[in-house]
């Protein structure tokens, strides 16, 4: 795993864009032993002027301001023990955060801050937390809903890196499956965290059959926006072989 940013350390970063009423996204660069590798971090509105910060990574003070502008952030959303990397800093900044991960990672997430919950206490009925079937409790989603359809916020379970940024990038996205050529679930987690294929098949059927998904976020590369419940079929297929 990346080591635990002690200090706020921002990294390069495209602009905060926002995709939906009230959910705010970013890429940025991370440094692996390959080379560089994109990365995502999204904001999420709740209602109190509330947001929840998931796969949180340091940003530019203005894009920052523009958070708080959308509501006080509340919710530290780690979505798994592999992306806990700017949970420490973000907390030192937000000493009220409320640092919420899924229950398998509780542990590994907990050396690098405490954490306050592993279920669904964000409080605002548009917006479920939940941990993903089939990863052994270690990944995590958001299901946001807004007057414009449904957004699946989700981790690693997919992999869209289709704009991959210099050979590292490209390298690691084809070795490790994060979907250079198109979504899929990346070779790297099938291996070491998915332990039900089908239970994840189920979870990607389930999100695909509600009529107003329109886009998933990942973690790892480009917000799959065009038809993204077939998108979503054709990984349940892949995973069912």
């Amino acid at each position: 795993m990346p080591d635990i940013l002690e200090k706020w350390q921002v990294m390069p970063h495209d602009a905060l864009v926002e995709v939906d009423d009230g959910i705010l996204s970013v890429a940025g660069d991370i440094n692996m032993p390959l080379g560089i590798f994109p990365r995502r971090m999204t904001v999420v509105r709740l209602r109190g002027d509330r947001t929840a910060i998931y796969s949180a990574i340091a940003i530019d003070e203005p894009d920052i301001a523009r958070i708080e502008s959308l509501g006080r952030p509340t919710f530290l959303v780690v979505p798994s023990d592999g992306h806990r990397m700017d949970a420490k800093i973000w907390k030192a900044r937000y000493p009220d955060i409320r640092v919420v991960t899924p229950p398998g990672a509780r542990e590994g997430v907990a050396e690098a801050v405490a954490v306050d919950a592993s279920d669904d206490v964000l409080g605002d009925p548009d917006v479920d937390f939940l941990t993903v079937p089939g990863t052994g409790g270690h990944e995590s989603a958001l299901v946001v809903r807004r007057a414009g359809g449904t957004t699946i916020i989700c981790n690693d379970v997919i992999g869209n890196v289709a704009h991959p940024k210099g050979i590292g990038a490209q390298v690691m996205g084809r070795l490790m499956g994060f979907g250079v050529s198109h979504p899929q679930v990346p070779r790297v987690i099938r291996y070491k965290v998915i332990d039900d294929e089908k239970a994840l098949a189920g979870q990607f059927e389930d999100w695909a059959t509600d009529p107003a998904l329109r886009r998933v976020i990942v973690s790892h590369g480009d917000i799959i926006e065009h038809d993204p419940a077939s998108v979503l079929r054709a990984l349940a297929k892949d995973l069912r072989g």
